[in-house]
């Protein structure tokens, strides 16, 4: 089946590198659409993502030692 366009002609088939182009500049001006963080901002929630990884590494290392020091003293393996 032909794609057609807005106004519902058939739209005549264009290369493999011309639609690649097109999809780039679509990509080139999103991209510039979006609000990036400042310096200030990156630092903050790098921080953020690293206190996060470091709360949740020493949860899950307390609760393995945890689970681990139940069963030895019970004698499961």
């Amino acid at each position: 089946m032909a794609a057609t366009d807005r106004a519902g002609k058939v739209a005549t088939r264009q290369g493999l590198g011309r639609r690649a182009a097109q999809f780039l500049r679509e990509v080139r001006s999103e991209a510039r659409k979006i609000a990036w963080p400042n310096r200030r901002e990156l630092t903050v929630y790098t921080a953020v993502v690293l206190v996060v990884v470091a709360a949740t590494t020493l949860f899950v290392a307390v609760a393995d030692l945890g689970i681990s020091q139940l069963i030895h003293l019970v004698g499961i393996l």
